[in-house]
Parts: structure tokens; C-alpha cells; sequence
């Protein structure tokens, strides 16, 4: 393994300047959330299932905005490396209309049948109940949350990373404080239990929005247009090139949330004791990822504006010594995760099986973290940020769908094993795609120069 890039300071200093403020975003994301879980955790772990159940129906929504919005950032990205400023802005208005009419259906869903969405995952009426009052307050955020997102991955693709982090925290750090008077009534506000936390986050996603555009605008960035027109006025030629990368990417996300969503969904045909147990050990998931979601789109962007720029052998150097850091840091952070187990379980209101199943469910995922940020790193650094959309969006669907789903049914109902096992086979997937992702790799055949490209 070489590691003589550790000396390369250019580097170092370029990747961190990406990564730090990408990973502290992530690290407030992921300590608040696990703040809000936590204070629904004392009101009984239905209200925690009934609060993981309905945060799937925002996780399906927020990868498909990720697949969508990711896609066009890799123009952007690549035009940042041109210096052309132009097309940046029409990608960033592309995104906004496609982001919003996706999220446009997931609202009207969550406001107007959220039972009928819940009762996907859980037969349970009291998880149920409690849930849709949840998904029909929140889901009025989901436009603002779709703006917001192509906002951010924009910004990012040109390296306007510190007012995102500004953006996000603020909005954040408010409706967690919010969410926790809400909940319990403090600061001459009613105790709404649920619908607090849904009222905190709604308000906290739409002011994260304000916050973006305030200072776009405010800073003069790039990305402050004179006027709408300047954003919504592309040629169809041009939006069929992007929209050629982006579909894939988009599919992509789609299917493998929706695969997601099918493994709770297992979860919780387990047991409310089940399901709880793995939104506790979401929240830890989500802590442990701070440092791999830096680094990973921190060499999605220095990926992007090296191909954009011509240089495709850094592309690939890039990509390489990101995977290196993200597998050594994992074995670090898994060790953490094990070591934190006791620490974690006494924060919450659960029965002893639901402790028992969240001790396990920790060892396995930080067993297992290593092969997981490998294929993060390979998969958003390299495939995603290459343009080879189309060849991402073919491994996804085969590892999910034809290993990780059938595993998955497999042990839950036909082995009738515990969850923390189910969770275990549910990693085969992962296992099949390292191997993929890692021959596609070393190809090089993931780097697509698109910028470069002639018009259709």
C-alpha cells in the first residue's frame, strides 16, 4: 500500500478544505438527529419506531434528490474545473424543477394518505397512528428540502462548501431546539409529543432554505442570478445531455432507497422491539459515516474539476488515495462504535430484548463499516463522479435486489433468525459490490469527460 501521498500537501490541504466542513455538517446532522430520536425515546418505543417508519418515506425522497441533484453536479463540477460559470446556473435551475415535482408527489402522499403509506412497513395501528400524525406535518417540508438540496449540491461542486455548512447547522441547531420544547412543552409552548418533533423539523428544513439563498445572494456567488430567466431559460439540447447522465443516477438512487425502505420494512415485520432497535443503530450508522461523507464528496468534487480540466490519470490518483483514508478511518471508527455500545443503550427507553438487539446490531455494523466505506468511496468518488452513471445505476440494482432483498426475506421468514442476523446478511450485498466496484476501478473506464463533449 503506498501511502508516500501523505506527504503530498497540496492535497491534503485541498481535500480537507472540501472535507472538514463537509464532515462537521454531517457530525451536527447526525448528533441532532440522535438528540431527536433520543427525546422521542422517552415517550416509549412505539413513538421511536413511529418515527423511523416515517423518516423512510423522507429517506426514499432525500436519495432520489441526492441521485438527481449529484447527477447535475457532475456538470457543474466539471464546468467549475472550465471556469465557465454560464451553464452552471442553468444545471442548478434544471435541478430545482426536477427536485421540486419529486417532491411535490411525496407530499401530497405523506399529507393526504400517510396511513396507507405507513401501513406499508408495519401492521402495528398504534406505530401507525402516531406516525402519520408525524408524516402529514413534515411533509409540508419536502419542496423546501428538494430547493435546498440542489442549492447545496451545486455549492459544493464549486467549492462553496462553508455557507452550506452555515446554512445547514443554523437550520439544524433550531429545530432540534424547537422540536425539544414542543415535545415536552417548555418555553410556554403545549407538550405535542410527535407532532412537536415533526413541527421542529419542518420549520428547521424550510429556514435552512431562507438561509441558502440569503447568502448566495448576500456573498455575490456565483450562482446569484440577475433574474429567474437567467436559471430556467436552457436549450433542450443541452438539458437532454444532462438529463443522459442524471437519469441513471437518478434510477440509482430510487431503487436503492426503495431497497432500503424494503429492509425496514423486514425489520419491522419483526418486531416493534426490532425496528426500534434499528433506528437507534441508525443513529450511531449515521455518526459514524461524519468522516467518510467528507472525504467522499470531498473527491467527488477534486474528481470532477480534474476531469473537467483534462487531467484524468489525478482523477484516478484522487479516487485511490481517498479509499485508502476511508478504509483506515473505518477500522478506527468501528472500533469506537463497539467500544460506545453500553454508553448508547442507556440513553434509551427499551425493553431488555430491544437492548440485546441493539448491543448486536452495533458489533455487526462496525464489524462490517470497512467494506461499506469502500464501496462509498468507489462507488460517489469514482463511479458517480466519473459520469459512469449508467454502469453505477446496473451494480446497484443487481446487489440490492437479486442478493440483498432475497437475503434479507431469507433469514427474516424463512430462518426466522433475529434481526442483528438479518442485518448481517443484508451486508452479502455489500460483499458482491466490492468486488464489482473495485474491478471497475482499477478499469478506469468509470472517467467520462462530459463538458468536453459537442453538443448534441
Amino acid at each position: 500500500m503506498n501511502l508516500s501521498f501523505l506527504k503530498d500537501r497540496a492535497f491534503l490541504k485541498e481535500m480537507l478544505v472540501i472535507a472538514v466542513p463537509i464532515s462537521f455538517q454531517q457530525l451536527i446532522n447526525a448528533s441532532l438527529n440522535m438528540i431527536d430520536v433520543i427525546m422521542v425515546g422517552q415517550l416509549g418505543e412505539a413513538s421511536i419506531a413511529a418515527l423511523g417508519l416515517s423518516n423512510q418515506v423522507f429517506f426514499v425522497l432525500i436519495l432520489l434528490l441526492f441521485g438527481t441533484t449529484s447527477g447535475m453536479a457532475i456538470f457543474t463540477a466539471q464546468f467549475w474545473g472550465k471556469q465557465e460559470i454560464e451553464p452552471i446556473r442553468k444545471v442548478l435551475g434544471m435541478s430545482i424543477i426536477a427536485t421540486s415535482l419529486f417532491a411535490l408527489i411525496f407530499t401530497l402522499a405523506a399529507t393526504l394518505i400517510p396511513r396507507t403509506v405507513l401501513g406499508f412497513y408495519t401492521n402495528d395501528t398504534e406505530v401507525i397512528e402516531i406516525g402519520a400524525q408525524y408524516l402529514s406535518i413534515v411533509g409540508l417540508s419536502y419542496i423546501p428540502v428538494a430547493i435546498a438540496t440542489s442549492y447545496i449540491a451545486v455549492m459544493r461542486s464549486i467549492q462553496l462548501v462553508r455557507m452550506t455548512v452555515i446554512a445547514t447547522v443554523s437550520a439544524l441547531i433550531f429545530k432540534t431546539i424547537l422540536g425539544y420544547m414542543l415535545i415536552f412543552g417548555y418555553g410556554g409552548f403545549p407538550a405535542l409529543g410527535v407532532r412537536g418533533a415533526a413541527i421542529g423539523t419542518a420549520s428547521g428544513w424550510t429556514l435552512e432554505l431562507i438561509l441558502l439563498i440569503g447568502l448566495v445572494y448576500t456573498q455575490k456567488t456565483p450562482l446569484a442570478a440577475k433574474s429567474l430567466r437567467t436559471l430556467f431559460s436552457f436549450d433542450m439540447a443541452f438539458f437532454a445531455r444532462v438529463l443522459k447522465t442524471t437519469m441513471p443516477a437518478m434510477a440509482n438512487e430510487l431503487f436503492w432507497s426503495v431497497g432500503i425502505t424494503t429492509y425496514n420494512a423486514i425489520y419491522a415485520h419483526i418486531g416493534t422491539d426490532s425496528i426500534a432497535a434499528v433506528n437507534v443503530n441508525a443513529t450511531m450508522e449515521e455518526l459514524g459515516f461524519v468522516v467518510f461523507m467528507g472525504l467522499g464528496n470531498a473527491c467527488a468534487v477534486m474528481v470532477g474539476n480534474r476531469i473537467g480540466a483534462g487531467k484524468k490519470e489525478e482523477a484516478y490518483e484522487t479516487v485511490r488515495r481517498v479509499i485508502i483514508l476511508s478504509v483506515s478511518a473505518a477500522w478506527v471508527v468501528g472500533l469506537i462504535v463497539i467500544l460506545l455500545r453500553d454508553t448508547v443503550v442507556g440513553l434509551y427507553d427499551l425493553s431488555p430484548s430491544g437492548e440485546h438487539n441493539v448491543r448486536m446490531l452495533m458489533l455487526m455494523m462496525a464489524c462490517t463499516l470497512w467494506i461499506r466505506m469502500f464501496n462509498f468511496s468507489t462507488f460517489i468518488g469514482a463511479l458517480r463522479a466519473g459520469g459512469d452513471t449508467r454502469f453505477a445505476l446496473l451494480m446497484e440494482l443487481c446487489s440490492i435486489w437479486l442478493i440483498g432483498v432475497p437475503a434479507a426475506y431469507f433469514a427474516a421468514f424463512v430462518l426466522h433468525l433475529p434481526v442483528y442476523y438479518v442485518y448481517l446478511f443484508v451486508i452479502l450485498e455489500e460483499v458482491a459490490k466490492a468486488f464489482v466496484s473495485g474491478w471497475r476501478f482499477r478499469s478506469r473506464k468509470w472517467i467520462h469527460d462530459l463538458v468536453n463533449e459537442p453538443a448534441v
